[in-house]
């Protein structure tokens, strides 16, 4: 008898936790009711919270020469990437949007970004740019929201936007994250702060994730992509990293998945956007890079 209340007791515990599980899960859902869940094999394998990447930080590894710590020099793509990355990390989190198309059917980029939720983050990028979007008015295009994050503007009354040392902080997140480190590095005239990768299993993980995407696990539909996985094609490609991430294939397999990847890149952004289940600022940021 003893034994029965025990489990019963047990149960109703058991229970108890559970609806308090449940309850603090939807509150957190109110404010990230659009928020895309990860599929990603991290998820899968039971990895810490720690070693899941935002869109900024899996472009900037992806960007990073592994022993030298730095990006190409020559690279000068990846800023504005970085900023397409954070305005669609938020989109995909619930926290932006692009304003209702309208009668007139207004054009992706045409559309201006709206702010959905002010709900933090807890990414400091990422929340310093949704005040940004979230203070502004009249609201601005994803186009003119990437140039101002990125500093590049004409207009000294807008230079404040700029979100500074992007690189340099993302890279201290991954630090933080136990995939990169930090070290100092000697170049004849001047010092420079590198972050050599540490963790070479987060590294191929992300590069295995972006060649199986286009190849053993291609779907030829973009709205059965995986959301994030889609994105991080896209702005990779952007940023001028991508190559990266196919450089270890053989030949025929470089060919087949680059030959994929432009295929998602002579999609028609206006009509995606128009399927459903789509993400209309994704393909605005899309169509801002690819017009």
């Amino acid at each position: 008898m003893t034994s029965l209340t025990q489990r019963s007791s047990g149960l109703v515990q058991r229970r108890t936790e559970a609806s308090r599980n449940a309850a603090a899960d939807k509150e957190r859902g109110s404010d990230d009711e659009d928020y895309e869940p990860r599929q990603e094999e991290e998820d899968e394998k039971g990895d810490s919270k720690e070693t899941r990447l935002t869109l900024m930080e899996e472009v900037l590894l992806l960007g990073l020469k592994d022993r030298e710590g730095y990006t190409s020099f020559w690279n000068d793509c990846i800023s504005s990437g970085l900023r397409g990355c954070m305005l669609i990390e938020l989109a995909l989190r619930g926290r932006l949007q692009l304003e209702a198309c309208g009668m007139r059917r207004k054009s992706l980029l045409a559309r201006k970004v709206i702010c959905k939720s002010a709900a933090p983050t807890g990414d400091m990028l990422l929340d310093e740019a949704l005040k940004h979007v979230k203070d502004t008015q009249p609201p601005e295009t994803v186009q003119s929201w990437i140039e101002l994050l990125s500093g590049e503007t004409w207009n000294p009354l807008k230079l404040h936007y700029q979100l500074r040392n992007v690189r340099e902080r993302l890279a201290k997140n991954l630090v933080e994250k136990g995939v990169l480190t930090t070290e100092k590095q000697n170049f004849l005239l001047f010092d420079m702060t590198t972050h050599p990768l540490t963790n070479d299993t987060i590294k191929q993980r992300l590069v295995k994730k972006v060649q199986e995407s286009v190849l053993d696990k291609w779907v030829n539909d973009p709205g059965r992509f995986d959301k994030r996985v889609l994105a991080l094609i896209f702005l990779a490609h952007s940023s001028d990293v991508l190559e990266n991430a196919f450089a270890p294939l053989l030949d025929e397999q470089y060919d087949l998945a680059m030959k994929r990847v432009r295929l998602l890149l002579d999609l028609e952004p206006e009509a995606e956007s128009a399927k459903a289940n789509a993400n209309e600022l994704l393909w605005a940021v899309v169509a801002a890079f690819t017009k």
